[in-house]
């Protein structure tokens, strides 16, 4: 497995949770571990090593697999972890989910290490140049505050700039903070009670957030927010075949990580992906579909392969970049 090579070290995460428990597993139960705690494709790299034995880390009884380590089992972070873990602060974002003793508390700790990389080291050729203000201090306490308005589930005052440019106030509910790597930008997924006390989900951007006042109101009962989603989405999800070259599978895991997918090998060169969304969800899908390039196949559905073909028949009519003459 390559150091550092998944998103959020998901992998690594998933794989612990399973090593530390001292009961053999069946593999239908590591099938169930890995689907609650990994990714909806985590199934597609993680069984096929450990089937194969190719990792070597279970002892293999008959159907169960025991973990070949005991639960104390415990790594110091090695210098490479560290340069990791160095690199991450001088994100700007990272500052938005930490406060300042705590960032300044490992900066203290790691102040002698170099990091793994540097943030100008990194060309962004596909992303919007307007991101949020992630150094801006209302940013950052709107942000905060939100967070832990979610936690709690707490209703809260928040004064918001319409893209047309109106003032809206209203209460919501908090429910996830979403990143669009394309926009850089943060998103709230937010419970609006309306007229009739039912409770819609919203969607606002949070760099549109002038104010946020937290109130001592929370939500009688949970609210299922992945049920309220889904019950959104179109009935027919996209499907994307993708070839199995160049790395493709990962690059698109990684373009598509914002969306609920699953994924499955078709054939030996082919998987085929589907992606559950709704109208909310759209554009920002097809433009992702679009820069993915031609390792990704669009077989359906007919309302997006519509949409799809418009939306490339409009950009070939436009008129193309004016050349410079030679003298």
């Amino acid at each position: 497995m390559e150091l550092f090579s998944e998103i959020y070290s998901c992998y690594y995460r998933v794989l612990r949770h399973l090593l530390c428990s001292q009961n053999a597993l069946s593999m239908q139960e590591i099938h169930s571990r890995i689907c609650k705690e990994g990714f909806g494709e985590s199934l597609l790299s993680i069984i096929p090593k450990l089937e194969s034995g190719a990792w070597n880390l279970f002892e293999k009884k008959g159907d169960l697999y025991l973990s070949r380590i005991s639960p104390d089992f415990a790594v110091p972070l090695s210098s490479l972890e560290k340069s990791y873990l160095k690199a991450l602060l001088s994100d700007p974002r990272i500052g938005l989910f930490l406060g300042k003793e705590q960032l300044t508390a490992l900066e203290h700790m790691l102040a002698m290490v170099p990091p793994l990389w540097k943030q100008e080291q990194f060309y962004y050729y596909d992303r919007f140049t307007n991101g949020d203000p992630y150094h801006d201090e209302n940013y950052r306490k709107n942000f905060r505050l939100l967070l832990e308005a979610q936690k709690k589930q707490q209703f809260v005052n928040i004064d918001y700039t319409s893209p047309k440019g109106r003032r809206v106030h209203h209460h919501y509910v908090p429910a996830r903070l979403e990143y669009s790597v394309k926009n850089d930008k943060f998103r709230l997924l937010a419970f609006r009670q309306t007229g009739n006390r039912n409770m819609e989900l919203q969607i606002l951007n949070i760099d549109r957030i002038t104010d946020i006042t937290l109130t001592e109101k929370t939500l009688a009962a949970p609210m299922d927010l992945n049920a309220v989603i889904q019950q959104s989405y179109y009935k027919e999800p996209l499907t994307l075949h993708i070839a199995n070259r160049r790395n493709a599978l990962e690059r698109a895991m990684l373009h598509f990580a914002n969306f609920e997918k699953n994924t499955a090998r078709i054939d030996e060169n082919t998987y085929e992906c589907l992606i559950y969304y709704n109208q909310s969800m759209e554009t920002e899908l097809l433009i992702e579909v679009m820069s993915f390039g031609p390792m990704v196949k669009v077989v359906g559905n007919e309302k997006f392969l519509r949409t799809l073909k418009e939306r490339l028949n409009m950009q070939s009519q436009l008129p193309s970049p004016a050349r410079a003459l030679p003298e």
